[in-house]
C-alpha cells in the first residue's frame, strides 16, 4: 500500500474517533434535557464509531502499516434542539461519506485491490448512516410539537443496542 493511501487511511480512523466524540457530546446535550432515549440513541452511535475506526486500526496493522492517534478537536456540545443536533449529524455523516468516497478514489487510483474491497463495507454504511439521519430528521419534523410523539421516539431510541457486524 502506497505511503499516501496508508496516511489517508490514518486520517480516517482519527476522523471515525473525532465522529465518536460528536455524538458522545450530542449525547451529553441529550442527557442534559432528560431525554435518555436520545441520548442513547447517540451513545450507541459513539460506540458504532470506535467500531469503524478501530476496524481501519486493524486493517493498517494487518497491510504492515502503523496506525498513528492524533488530537481530537473538541466538539460542539450545545443544541438549540434535538432537532438541530440530527440535521448537524446528518450533515457529519455526509461528510464522513465525501470522506470515504475520497479514499475509494485514491485506492482506485493505487489499484489498491484489497484497499477497495475494504471500503466497500464503509461505503454502504455511509448509505445507511444517512437514510437513518434523514428518517429521523423527517420524523422530527413531522412530529414537531407533538409531545407524544416525541416522547414515544424517545422511548424508541432507549431500546436502541449495537451489535457488531460479524467479520
Amino acid at each position: 500500500m502506497q505511503e499516501e493511501l496508508a496516511k489517508a487511511l490514518n486520517d480516517q480512523m482519527n476522523f471515525e474517533f473525532y465522529s465518536a466524540h460528536v455524538y458522545l457530546a450530542m449525547a451529553a446535550y441529550c442527557s442534559g434535557e432528560s431525554l435518555d432515549g436520545f441520548a442513547n440513541f447517540f451513545l450507541i452511535q459513539a460506540e458504532e464509531e470506535r467500531f469503524h475506526a478501530m476496524k481501519i486500526y486493524k486493517f493498517l496493522n494487518d497491510r504492515d502499516h502503523r496506525a498513528t492517534l492524533a488530537a481530537l478537536p473538541e466538539p460542539k456540545n450545545e443544541y438549540a434542539s434535538v432537532l438541530e443536533a440530527f440535521e448537524a449529524s446528518y450533515a457529519h455523516e455526509q461528510k464522513n461519506t465525501s470522506k470515504f468516497y475520497h479514499l475509494a478514489d485514491l485506492a482506485l487510483d493505487a489499484r489498491e485491490h484489497a484497499t477497495i474491497y475494504f471500503l466497500k463495507w464503509f461505503i454502504d454504511e455511509q448509505v445507511e448512516e444517512e437514510a437513518l439521519f434523514s428518517s429521523i430528521i423527517q420524523k422530527l419534523k413531522r412530529i414537531e410539537n407533538d409531545s407524544n410523539a416525541f416522547f414515544m421516539l424517545d422511548a424508541e431510541f432507549a431500546a436502541r443496542t449495537f451489535t457488531p457486524p460479524a467479520e
